[in-house]
């Protein structure tokens, strides 16, 4: 598992182009919108992006996103148990 977190950490931080970030900036469990990141709906569509891409997970209700993207750990736990890739 946490090497699946670091990975995410680093495609986050690629796809949302985070040039000032390093993988060890994010905790695992800080909260990525609001606080913590300060991600936004823009970013929430590229997450969504890069979870088809990389993994073949095709998330369609935006409600159930809200809660997979609440920290790394939480995609972390998602993809582990939904990629297809």
């Amino acid at each position: 598992m946490d090497e699946l977190i670091y990975t995410l950490k680093t495609q986050i931080i690629e796809a949302l182009s985070l040039e000032e970030i390093t993988p060890e900036d994010i905790e695992d469990d800080a909260p990525l919108f609001g606080q913590g990141l300060g991600l936004d709906s823009i970013d929430a569509l590229e997450l969504i992006v890069l979870l088809d891409k990389n993994y073949g997970i095709k998330l369609k209700n935006p409600a159930e996103s809200k809660s997979i993207f609440a920290s790394v750990r939480t995609i972390a736990h998602y993809v582990a148990e939904n990629r297809t890739k």
